[in-house]
């Protein structure tokens, strides 16, 4: 799938899936701007993209803050030219128990999952409605399709990107833009790995992070292996070409979703 001449935009660009999505779209012959909450987070990103010859674009973007985010896509589509695909990819992860959860934290997950979501894709809109062309990829999960424990507040964001995603296809679905969601499943990056993630929290008593990060894979995937950022960049690839799927929230899990 080429997307030579094609220009984007992908948030949360810095490691783990966002990382992983602008090296696809660049090997794929797309230009991409990249952004995250600081330049020297996206150093490394950058360079492989520039290593394939495409061009590419450091911005820095709080994405609860709508005048970042617009001035954001603004200025990836002045230095890109245009804006053809852009990829919604920031968000935050917490463990908490409903119990034991500080109103503040539901705010912090919600606002930088879904509110965040919405802000990108109205200010995408500003660019892409005038030229009737579009595709806007948002990133969810399969919390956002399954409820899961210690993930309440996790699971309610990626639910509402999802149900956003739905809605705000089926507005622009004449106007040559096309929003869908990808769902990730169990990926080892920083959400799922480490001292701080899933795998760790979700261990048996006398389980090291290791041995619950091989179970988990076991009980909860039907093919019994864990996804790949390059798997999700593939849906990713996928989604920008495909004119006529929209309102969709593909799942990319081994099986785990419906």
């Amino acid at each position: 799938m080429s997307l030579e001449g094609k220009k984007a935009l992908v948030t949360g660009a810095s490691r783990g899936l966002g990382q992983a999505i602008a090296i696809a779209l660049a090997r794929a012959g797309a230009d991409v701007a990249i952004a995250d909450i600081s330049l020297d987070s996206i150093t490394e990103t950058a360079s492989q993209i520039r290593a394939l010859g495409r061009k590419v674009v450091e911005l820095t973007v709080n994405v609860v803050e709508y005048d970042q985010v617009q001035a954001m896509v603004k200025k990836a589509a002045a230095e890109l030219g245009t804006l053809d695909i852009a990829v919604n990819n920031a968000g935050v992860l917490g463990l908490y128990k409903v119990s034991d959860m500080p109103p503040e934290e539901w705010d912090r997950v919600m606002n930088i999952n879904a509110r965040g979501v919405f802000y990108c894709c109205k200010a995408e809109l500003e660019v892409m409605q005038p030229r009737k062309f579009g595709r806007i990829i948002n990133t969810a999960s399969i919390a956002g399709k399954v409820g899961l424990p210690d993930l309440a507040h996790y699971s309610a964001s990626k639910f509402a990107v999802i149900g956003f995603t739905n809605a705000l296809a089926k507005e622009v679905a004449h106007e040559g833009i096309t929003v869908n969601a990808v769902c990730p499943g169990i990926v080892g990056t920083g959400m799922w790995r480490g001292p701080q993630g899933i795998a760790q929290r979700w261990a048996n008593p006398g389980e090291t992070e290791e041995q619950a990060w091989v179970r988990l894979q076991g009980s909860l995937l039907p093919q019994g292996i864990a996804q790949t950022p390059e798997d999700i960049a593939d849906m990713v690839i996928y989604l920008t070409t495909a004119a006529h799927v929209t309102g969709q929230a593909l799942a990319v899990d081994g099986g785990f979703s419906l």
